[in-house]
């Protein structure tokens, strides 16, 4: 059953709004939820256009969040540009190896990441110890650990923050923090690397992707006024949205496995 555009619109808005507050409330896994969103409830048909609109939602998203947490001092802007710098490129590739896979391959893929982001979630970030930045020789790891994390980012059409985080930490000795912060900046340029390679390609729905982004921002408002009042509930809403992570991924294997037979 096709839905009136009015209902698509709707739709969109309402979907755009679930990722941003479930962003601001725990904190992340949120944006990995966008592409599934868009194909099953908005109903966007094609997986290369949902992906490819998702990212260009999951930028905005990033970009609007990493104000505050540059306000607050937690942004280490010599390790942002290097990260981001280095994994442009890995992105741009990612994507464009992505667009070349048949689409439910691909989404079959996205599922098992989905599964491996729950499994992050679950056993929680772990705090690292404290701050060491910068370690020595770290602009060479910066550059070859952002070349990785934004090749899995393109490839995948995600922000990426689950592996940026850890491999800001790791290769800049900054504590988790500062990671978080700083790794909002890769984020953003990473997913809007592959949102402009898929545009290229006429993969992505500006609309929708108008609307996923207005719904995210007054979500992310919303979840951010939760996360205090919530805030020793934190680890309960962390279980509760990693199983919804889990059942989505079931989900999404399913249907993809499904076409691919």
């Amino acid at each position: 059953m096709s839905l009136s555009p009015e209902a698509g619109e709707l739709l969109a808005v309402l979907c755009g709004s679930a990722v941003g507050f479930s962003l601001a409330l725990i904190g992340g896994g949120g944006s990995i939820l966008a592409t599934p969103l868009l194909l099953y409830v908005v109903g966007v048909r094609d997986p290369h256009v949902a992906i490819g609109t998702s990212a260009l939602a999951v930028s905005a998203n990033a970009f609007a969040n990493l104000w505050p947490h540059a306000r607050a001092g937690h942004v280490r802007w010599r390790a942002a540009f290097v990260f981001a710098a280095a994994g442009v490129l890995g992105a741009w590739l990612g994507s464009s190896v992505g667009k070349a896979i048949d689409g439910h391959h691909l989404l079959a893929l996205f599922a098992m990441l989905m599964l491996v982001v729950a499994f992050l979630m679950l056993r929680g970030r772990r705090g690292g110890g404290p701050d060491r930045y910068p370690l020595p020789n770290t602009l060479p790891r910066l550059g070859a650990v952002g070349v990785g994390a934004g090749g899995l980012a393109g490839f995948f059409g995600i922000g990426g923050g689950f592996l940026i985080v850890p491999g800001l930490m790791f290769a800049s000795g900054m504590e988790i923090i500062n990671a978080i912060g700083t790794s909002l900046f890769s984020v953003g340029t990473f997913a809007l690397t592959t949102a402009g390679n898929y545009a290229a390609s006429g993969l992505v729905d500006w609309r929708i992707a108008a609307e996923f982004i207005g719904g995210g921002v007054v979500g992310g408002w919303l979840g951010a006024m939760g996360a205090h009042r919530l805030a020793g509930t934190r680890g309960a809403l962390n279980l509760v949205f990693a199983g919804v992570i889990v059942l989505v991924a079931i989900y999404m294997l399913y249907r993809s496995l499904g076409q691919i037979a």
